[in-house]
């Protein structure tokens, strides 16, 4: 069967907050200008927001500028930040709480709100389709399409009703292509496509290697008696080692609802960490464990989070189209937040090719001077050591380097700290790591990853072709298993990976894709690079409420 093409000014492959910024502001300006435009967004996910995953604390700069009258438009921005709190954890039952004088700058959060990302790209949604967007959810942009001189032309939505052994079953409808004048990629971190577009057009070859953290987030039902709608609290230290950096998280947000999270940096050198079980001791201090007691856990997730700031960025531009946001690492983690670099980016771009098919079809260059003139780009430079500082000198003397650094220099100092190895090449060998002995779920505070992932909802059609793509099969017996304890089966935080003993005696590496989060760790942290993510049929994956 042929693949039909639709026609577009302007295909979007991403319904996060870059890619619907770009195409609201893309439609804006139509409207100021009575042009007629072409836009379409293909999103993944059964529904906009399904598999968006954040924090998240908003700074809403970015908004405002979006939609100065999102209040009157009801955006879902309902908990204003009333407090901040900030502990050096240094054991399971020991927190030192730091002076609100001696936190940067870049921690403080007057002025923001305590939102759902999802719930907010929802709003969005709705906001795009009202200005004439079309937004096409459940369908995976699978393929790039390049034209003859070997520019983007558009993409290729996934074929639907192909059988694991690849055979196409009575289902079976091949996927679209849809065309256009430029394509912006916006999947959020470690897209698959923005991964080929840094390879085929080299935009990170003058660049440091992205760095990345895994974030587990879980939602929680609270006793109303201990919410504190906007109380904001952020932690470093225990349950992670000095070896290994991260952070800790817990927000009030509307409803009687907590988040709560654990953002642990995969530069960790030790195999045996596991992501996951730090999340749930984690949960046991008293200074979590005061508010969940009676309460009830109600969602879970993991997403990979780009946190090398400035200093990894690529080149965004590219011939016939653009990266954005997470897709280019525009997260600012001197903040631990994203959300509204990310609208800006796509905000720039909509500008950037809005101008440029007003002049006929210009090539896209002009996007780095833009980018480069906004807010956000002078933001990413001023944080720009953030990440090396506390990669080079831990969390106590990182967080001091970078007080200083904000707070009396205001991101000014005159020289920039580097990071040039990628967090797959930090793991040791087991022979050289400790063990390290986690406490079983007690089923009240704590739980393990199955029941974890039921509460994320995730399904997938089982009969499909795998999409977590080994280069090497006998990669994770032959090597990992020997020199790394294979690390997969602790670093995906939803059991996808287990060596299984066979009663033969010998041992097979199962890959259970259908628990697959999306987060993409395992396309990151594996010590081999041996593991390609690509996109499941469309729809599939978690389906996050209120995340």
């Amino acid at each position: 069967m042929k693949r039909e093409a639709m026609e577009f000014d302007v295909v979007i492959v991403g319904a996060g907050p870059a890619g619907l910024s770009a195409a609201i502001r893309l439609m804006q300006q139509a409207q100021e200008k009575a042009q007629e435009l072409m836009v379409c967004v293909v999103e993944k996910g059964s529904e906009v927001g399904a598999h968006t995953l954040s924090g998240a604390v908003l700074e809403p700069r970015a908004l405002n500028e979006l939609f100065p009258d999102w209040k009157d438009r009801g955006a879902p921005l309902h908990t204003p930040v009333s407090q901040d709190e900030i502990y050096l954890f240094t054991g399971p039952e020991d927190a030192k709480k730091i002076p609100n004088g001696l936190v940067p700058k870049t921690m403080h959060n007057d002025g923001n709100f305590v939102v759902s990302v999802g719930n907010l790209c929802r709003w969005l949604a709705e906001q795009a389709e009202t200005l004439g967007v079309e937004i096409f959810p459940g369908f995976a942009a699978a393929e790039i399409l390049f034209d003859a001189d070997g520019a983007v032309k558009g993409i290729a939505t996934g074929d639907m009703g192909v059988g694991e052994d690849g055979q196409h079953k009575d289902s079976y409808m091949p996927g679209m292509e849809l065309h256009a004048k430029y394509t912006v990629f916006a999947e959020g971190c470690r897209g698959h496509l923005g991964k080929q577009l840094m390879e085929r057009f080299e935009l990170d070859k003058d660049a440091d290697p992205q760095h990345y953290g895994i974030g587990i987030k879980e939602l929680w039902d609270i006793d109303p008696a201990k919410h504190q709608p906007g109380l904001v609290i952020h932690g470093g230290g225990w349950p992670l080692d000095k070896e290994t950096n991260g952070g800790s998280f817990l927000y009030h947000a509307e409803n009687n609802q907590v988040v709560l999270g654990l953002i642990v940096d995969l530069s960790y050198s030790n195999p045996y960490v596991s992501p996951f079980e730090e999340m749930q001791r984690m949960k046991h201090h008293p200074v979590f464990k005061q508010y969940l007691e009676g309460g009830k856990r109600v969602s879970y997730g993991a997403r990979a989070i780009a946190k090398g700031g400035f200093n990894a960025l690529p080149k965004m531009h590219f011939p016939g189209g653009l990266l954005v946001g997470c897709d280019a690492g525009t997260l600012n983690f001197a903040k631990i937040k994203g959300t509204h670099t990310a609208m800006k980016s796509g905000i720039v771009s909509a500008e950037t090719i809005f101008f440029a098919i007003d002049q006929g079809g210009l090539d896209l260059a002009a996007y780095a001077e833009a980018f480069e003139a906004s807010w956000a780009y002078d933001e990413l430079y001023r944080s720009r050591n953030f990440g090396p500082a506390m990669h080079k000198f831990g969390t106590l003397m990182g967080g001091a380097f970078n007080y200083v650094d904000q707070n009396w220099f205001k991101g000014k100092l005159p020289f920039t700290l580097r990071d040039r190895t990628s967090d797959y090449a930090q793991l040791k060998p087991a022979a050289e790591s400790n063990k390290i002995d986690y406490p079983k779920p007690d089923g009240v505070i704590s739980f393990d990853k199955l029941s974890s992932v039921f509460l994320s909802s995730t399904n997938h059609e089982e009969d499909q072709p795998c999409h977590l793509k080994l280069k090497n099969p006998s990669i994770p017996l032959e090597r990992n298993l020997p020199l790394f304890d294979e690390p997969a089966q602790r670093y995906c935080p939803a059991g996808v990976y287990e060596v299984v003993d066979e009663e033969s005696g010998g041992k097979r590496f199962q890959i259970n894709a259908q628990n697959c989060l999306h987060c993409k760790t395992c396309d990151i942290k594996d010590p081999s690079q041996n593991i390609t993510w690509v996109a499941p049929e469309g729809a599939g994956g978690p389906n996050y409420p209120n995340m």
